[in-house]
């Protein structure tokens, strides 16, 4: 009987740990309808970042393939060039996930604009 006891603790310590590393998965993985508030106005975007550290900016102007998206706990990074009417535009952003909202900002050559997400 002690036995069996002990098995069933094991195989439900088990579970235990097994359900909380499944949940430590990337917390910016999904689709995410952004604004950026540029020189030029609110610049809305859907986001759509895979597990694999991939993604897809899609704007009004055309879809931006988005590598080397770099995650830290809650934290995110990622750098980017544009198209802007012809001359490249470099971007790095940086930003918080909170659950299924995301904040931070892109930094460039024309300064520091703010970013805002949720996610879908």
């Amino acid at each position: 009987m002690l036995k069996i006891m002990r098995n069933c603790l094991v195989a439900g310590l088990l579970l235990i740990i097994t359900a909380c590393a499944a949940g430590g998965g990337n917390p910016f993985v999904g689709t995410w309808d952004t604004v950026a508030t540029s020189p030029l106005g609110d610049q809305a975007a859907v986001w759509i970042i895979a597990a694999d550290g991939s993604g897809v900016m899609s704007t009004e102007l055309g879809d931006q393939t988005v590598d080397g998206i770099l995650v830290n706990g809650n934290s995110v990074s990622f750098d980017l060039v544009i198209d802007g009417g012809g001359q490249s535009i470099a971007l790095s952003f940086s930003g918080v996930v909170t659950s299924d909202t995301l904040t931070g900002a892109f930094d460039s050559d024309f300064g520091e604009f703010a970013v805002s997400g949720a996610r879908r």
